[in-house]
């Protein structure tokens, strides 16, 4: 016998029930994208490697250690997607959308990254993106936090995240920093991990985002980034913070002097959502993001000034996994058509219920989705038992009796109301509404 084929590790299927609450979540995203003026964009699942290792360095973990990266049979080395920034940035200098800016971009999609798998964190996973083009005002800074905010409390129904936030100062403050931190760990060198060690000489300030126990007994003691912003860096940092204080759905919040991202291209202003601890697995970050106004000079194009963040949608789910249960409002219609009944004529009901539904939707007070469905296989008790498992909110039932009295029955599955309407209405449903018991 062949053996059981299973997803590869680190990968997982979404199934129906749980692609409901998948969705939920993007669409959510998707929507407070465009409420704060995003437009969707998306890039290829796979890049050169160069955009990878160029934007976010060789010495990061995502770069050293975790990008799926291979040869085609051109020769060409190309990397599956670890994250979204470096190939929004590369799309907007290959695309000449310079002159376009300010933007506002929102992407999703599947990404990976060879990691040890865990609760809410897989090889491949998905995440929403958003990237702010071409404004480096601090204000500018508060109010993508202040969507971030507004994307977690919409998920959680609850002010369970707290806001970590730091800057990363400009070029002149990093510089004085990285003197002051390697001047501190130089004495210390041997008792660190073996990657900070070679991050001492490489990058030092990735050692402070180091989750080894004995880097980070070191850590706590380092010179803080704080007490080396450049007057300029300070000052951008005071505005950012004032104006949180000002901000709906950010209650919770403090700022880290040790966040510093896993990435090389942050500049100024960085941050991170984190949930209770337990909540998320092992690691509680939900969401992260920061500034970079050097990456696309960087990467070959004129300087722009940007910010972003990112949320991975899995881990959303498991903060937001008892708030996304099906609404209600939502109109779920199954057509049971009984033995002896005129099957064609069950089939044309479908056809026209969904057309007429469609229009329907689009013109009630409130959102709603709708779907229509023809179940023809079972006696009546069992279809009428799929129908409540598949949460029908309404069941029309098509027996030949009714057909040959020219009618069929209506349950409205949330209510319990019975009642018959004429077959003739099937042709136009001008009255679904009224059948339905919605208002429009």
């Amino acid at each position: 016998m062949s053996p059981k084929l299973q997803p590869v590790r680190g990968t997982h299927d979404i199934l129906p029930d749980d692609f409901e609450k998948f969705s939920a979540v993007t669409t959510l995203a998707r929507e407070l994208a465009t409420l704060y003026g995003f437009r969707e964009m998306a890039t290829p699942i796979f890049e050169s490697t160069d955009v990878f290792s160029r934007s976010m360095g060789e010495t990061s973990d995502v770069v050293s250690k975790e990008m799926f990266t291979f040869e085609t049979k051109g020769e060409d080395k190309v990397t599956l997607r670890p994250e979204f920034t470096a190939g929004i940035v590369r799309a907007f200098i290959s695309n000449g959308m310079q002159q376009h800016l300010p933007l506002k971009l929102f992407s999703t999609g599947p990404l990976f990254r060879y990691e040890r798998p865990q609760k809410g964190r897989q090889r491949q996973f998905h995440q929403v993106n958003f990237e702010w083009l071409g404004d480096d005002s601090p204000e500018i800074d508060a109010e993508i936090i202040m969507l971030a905010g507004q994307l977690l409390y919409s998920l959680s129904g609850k002010k369970g995240c707290t806001l970590l936030i730091n800057t990363l100062g400009d070029k002149e403050s990093r510089e004085r920093y990285r003197e002051a931190l390697v001047t501190y760990l130089t004495p210390l060198a041997t008792q660190l991990s073996e990657d900070s060690q070679r991050r001492l000489v490489s990058n030092p300030l990735r050692i402070l985002d180091s989750k080894d126990p004995r880097d980070k007994s070191i850590i706590a003691d380092a010179p803080k980034i704080t007490d080396y912003l450049s007057d300029s860096s300070k000052q951008r940092f005071d505005v950012v913070c004032a104006t949180l204080e000002t901000m709906p759905f950010l209650q919770n919040w403090r700022v880290d002097p040790s966040l510093v991202r896993g990435l090389d291209y942050y500049t100024d202003t960085v941050f991170e959502f984190v949930g209770e601890v337990g909540e998320l697995g092992a690691q509680n970050t939900v969401l992260a993001g920061g500034r970079y106004d050097g990456l696309v000079e960087q990467m070959g194009g004129k300087p722009t000034p940007a910010i972003g963040f990112a949320a991975g949608v899995e881990r959303l789910l498991l903060l937001a996994d008892n708030n996304l249960q099906k609404k209600s409002e939502d109109i779920k219609i199954i057509i049971i058509p009984l033995d002896g009944y005129d099957k064609p004529f069950a089939i044309f009901t479908a056809g026209t219920i969904r057309l007429s539904l469609r229009e329907l939707l689009n013109d009630t007070k409130t959102k709603r989705q709708g779907a229509v469905e023809v179940l023809w296989q079972g006696n009546l008790k069992k279809r009428m038992e799929k129908a409540h498992q598949r949460n029908a909110s309404h069941v029309f039932i098509l027996g030949p009796e009714e057909f040959l009295r020219g009618v069929f029955i209506i349950k409205n599955m949330r209510t319990g109301n019975q009642s018959e309407a004429l077959l003739d209405s099937c042709k136009d449903w001008e009255n679904l509404h009224e059948l339905l018991e919605i208002e429009v």
